[in-house]
């Protein structure tokens, strides 16, 4: 009797299911819709900004563009008013020791001192930065983003004492679980706007490392 009953609710059920092939229609045209907008909310996801100036200092200082989209991610999320409790302004978030050290070895004009927060600017002193810690520390990106996170007075401290390798595996090792959370949420923006911008680098021309 139960089994009696049970086919009695189920078989209204299936007849009402459309047919096999409107059914295969369906899912065709679903799939075709997911192709179609997952670019779109990725990139609704990641928005950038200022992404002239970023591909412009990338090119001319040798930083990796999608490094500074990432590094801009993490600091203020594309605002340029931000500003941070120890005094750090801007897109890239520089403090004032890190721009006296840019616009004194990058040999910028001092005036740059008085726009640090103007967004291209403040791109244009942050990825020379970035590009001179990755030269600093041989190519070794994690290396060049810790110090920019931790300064590299306590990066060099770590490596020479051998507290942290510079590997992504020996992660775990560095003291400052804000450096470590850091890195991590910057290399996996890296990767997300490598995969959804790449084509605007290829349009503008590949940028290249100075020394």
């Amino acid at each position: 009797m139960g089994n009696m009953g049970a086919r009695k609710w189920i078989r209204p059920v299936i007849d009402s299911l459309p047919s096999k092939r409107k059914m295969v229609g369906a899912i065709i045209i679903l799939l075709a819709f997911l192709m179609l907008a997952t670019p779109l909310i990725n990139r609704w996801m990641y928005p950038i900004r200022y992404e002239d100036s970023i591909i412009n200092s990338a090119k001319t200082t040798g930083a990796d563009p999608f490094l500074v989209m990432a590094i801009i991610r993490v600091e203020s999320d594309f605002d340029p008013k931000a500003r941070s409790r120890v005094g750090a302004q801007g897109l890239m978030q520089l403090t004032q020791e890190t721009v006296d050290f840019v616009v004194e070895r990058g040999k910028f004009s001092p005036a740059f001192r008085d726009y640090v927060h103007d967004p291209s600017i403040n791109i244009h002193m942050g990825s020379w930065y970035i590009a001179a810690l990755t030269r600093e520390y041989k190519g070794n990106e994690l290396a060049a983003v810790a110090a920019y996170n931790a300064g590299p007075g306590n990066v060099n401290k770590w490596l020479k004492r051998g507290r942290w390798d510079g590997t992504r595996k020996h992660l775990k090792r560095i003291p400052f679980g804000e450096t470590r959370h850091y890195i991590q949420r910057v290399f996996y923006y890296k990767e997300k706007y490598r995969a959804l911008y790449e084509n605007l680098t290829k349009k503008r021309g590949s940028y290249t490392r100075t020394e």
